[in-house]
């Protein structure tokens, strides 16, 4: 026999557990008694599928060295979503330890983010000064953490240590410096080693488009800035109209292969070079997308605005309204000139992979959130690129 608690709310984690208990058989008579169950890998699912609270959700019972919360304490708990992030995002299966015991040394996410931790001396993670210094300079954190990054192009911010010199002279010839270095290491600058150029589709003054590293569908593809940008908002007023131009080629296109077309991007004032991710959609799915978007916001504890506008460029003109250099946004074009948009707050993690995370949910590629699950050869990208060039070539604007 066993029996299952209720699923509960963690302290420091997005997710939520579900306890489950085996009861006392005595076995005297060696006998073995085996229980089974299916769940769903996390690393499979999406973080708004792990998200997810279901219904009947409670707050933990188990306050470890704490005393137990008032009722106050645990309303405010029990409401608590993804906004409040764990203090240790990236490595679930380690388990929490004191400081100087096994995972002591790592990194507390949440002192690191916005320079103080609720916890104090009870944290189970270090409160180290130099590393928040790093991280408010754009360090990422598992690098500092690890000592390596996993999410390649992906990831939003800087895989070397910062140093601050007082001195402005050299304090500019750095950020010259710097920045002359992110462009040589930069997947998508053109000028870069780094850069995998048999996947560049079309090539025009300001961008270029180019199939997606580890595409979610046939035909996924990326416009990107030729200039190392942080977001296509901040790019010059005269690049809209090439813009533009790419992204009503796209939609002809995608029409005429009986499928509409889903726009997004993550616009971070942390990101190093800017991609909008073009997603075709069969037309059954078309009616689900902003209500699937919607559900997605509320999970994170979020709302979107939704504007619509006549065109893509009045509507690209409205979003350049919305960002300055210390803002970040995401936005998500939907068919009908639909524009969901999000400004994300100061001390807010908003999740880089969303727009695909929730793409491939409603496509029901759950699997396929993450693109390393979907990576190719290069004999296979070259060929897939080929063959959308072949497609594509009548609507291509730089043809």
């Amino acid at each position: 026999m066993y029996y299952a608690r209720e699923p509960y709310s963690n302290v420091d984690a997005v997710h939520v557990t579900r306890f489950i208990g085996l009861a006392s058989v005595g076995n005297r008579e060696k006998q073995k008694f085996i229980h089974a169950i299916s769940p769903t890998p996390a690393s499979t699912m999406s973080s708004v599928e792990v998200a997810m609270k279901p219904p009947n959700t409670t707050l933990s019972p188990y306050m470890i060295e704490e005393k137990m919360p008032s009722a106050k304490d645990a309303t405010k708990r029990s409401s608590d979503n993804v906004s409040d992030p764990q203090y240790w995002r990236y490595d679930l299966s380690q388990k929490r330890q004191k400081h100087g015991a096994g995972d002591g040394d790592k990194l507390c996410f949440k002192f690191l983010s916005s320079g103080s931790c609720p916890r104090g001396d009870k944290c189970n993670f270090q409160h180290d000064i130099d590393a928040k210094e790093q991280y408010q300079r754009g360090v990422c954190f598992d690098f500092l953490n690890k000592g390596k990054c996993e999410r390649g192009p992906d990831c939003n911010f800087k895989h070397s240590l910062q140093d601050e010199d007082n001195n402005h002279t050299q304090r500019r010839s750095r950020s010259e410096n710097n920045s002359s270095n992110r462009s040589k290491e930069c997947w998508f600058c053109l000028s870069s080693p780094n850069v995998e150029s048999h996947l560049i589709v079309s090539i025009g003054e300001n961008y270029y488009c180019a199939l997606a590293k580890g595409p979610l569908v046939e035909d996924h593809v990326l416009l990107i800035p030729v200039e190392h940008m942080p977001s296509t908002l901040s790019m010059l007023p005269e690049s809209e109209i090439e813009f533009c131009r790419f992204q009503n080629s796209l939609k002809m296109y995608c029409n005429k292969q009986g499928k509409e077309v889903i726009f997004f991007e993550w616009a971070s004032r942390r990101s190093t070079h800017a991609n909008v991710q073009v997603v075709p959609i069969p037309p059954s799915k078309a009616n689900m997308v902003e209500k699937i978007f919607n559900l997605a916001a509320d999970k994170l504890g979020f709302k979107f605005v939704a504007k619509k506008f006549d065109s893509s460029s009045d509507g690209r003109n409205f979003l350049k309204t919305q960002i300055d250099r210390n803002s970040s946004l995401f936005y998500a074009e939907l068919s009908g000139g639909i524009i969901l948009l999000h400004v994300v707050n100061e001390n807010e993690r908003f999740p880089a992979q969303f727009g695909r995370e929730v793409v491939a949910g409603l496509l029901n590629m759950a699997d396929k959130a993450d693109w390393r699950n979907c990576k190719y050869s290069k004999e296979e990208e070259t060929k897939m690129v080929e063959d959308f060039k072949s497609r594509f070539q009548k609507y291509d604007p730089n043809c």
